[in-house]
């Protein structure tokens, strides 16, 4: 599918408080070896989502350590975790000590999952993720461990505000690009 159709049919599906805010842009140059381009989302003309842009407003973790030491991700605790730990741990361990453990073994999970996911994100075209987007459903994408398939799901019109409002905790795990773009369509509620 050629860039200027795939664009018409993402924008369509644009949420009418976001039209004319968040576009999807494209470059291409001719006389590269392989022709390579560079497709990015913009927000209120700025560049959101491109790993190569230094002036990006999302933080792109470029180590375990980041994500790890980031006080800006908060991670819910469940007591199955705390006794999960409690299990595989001395029993005179105080309770305090075994919340800061299952944290610390959640953060590196999350830690590892959004790195993994990042890199494949830089690796990834984004044609063929904007057409596997069109091609499933809203559900699979807002649940989707890709990043490009959730924020092109957030700015979707068929996602309504009851459904967002329901994604508050989930979105707390996910990267700091989907984040963004969830402020941004709640935002424009």
């Amino acid at each position: 599918m050629s860039w200027s159709k795939l664009k018409q049919q993402l924008e369509s599906f644009l949420s009418p408080a976001l039209q004319g805010k968040v576009e999807y842009r494209a470059t291409s140059y001719r006389y590269a070896p392989d022709k390579a381009g560079d497709c990015y989302i913009t927000a209120f003309k700025h560049n959101v989502l491109n790993m190569n842009d230094p002036g990006s407003p999302v933080t792109w973790y470029a180590s375990e350590q980041e994500i790890k030491q980031d006080d800006t991700i908060q991670l819910h605790i469940s007591p199955e975790e705390v006794e999960a730990v409690r299990a595989g741990a001395n029993s005179s361990i105080p309770e305090e000590r075994l919340r800061v453990m299952a944290a610390s073994r959640k953060k590196t999970a999350l830690a590892k999952e959004l790195m993994s996911v990042q890199t494949a994100l830089s690796k990834s075209s984004f044609t063929v993720k904007a057409t596997h987007f069109l091609s499933t459903s809203i559900e699979e994408n807002l649940e989707s461990k890709d990043i490009l398939l959730n924020i092109l799901a957030l700015v979707d019109r068929r996602v309504g505000r009851k459904r967002l409002l329901a994604l508050t905790d989930t979105m707390k795990l996910k990267h700091p690009a989907v984040q963004y773009f969830y402020e941004l369509r709640r935002s424009a509620l």
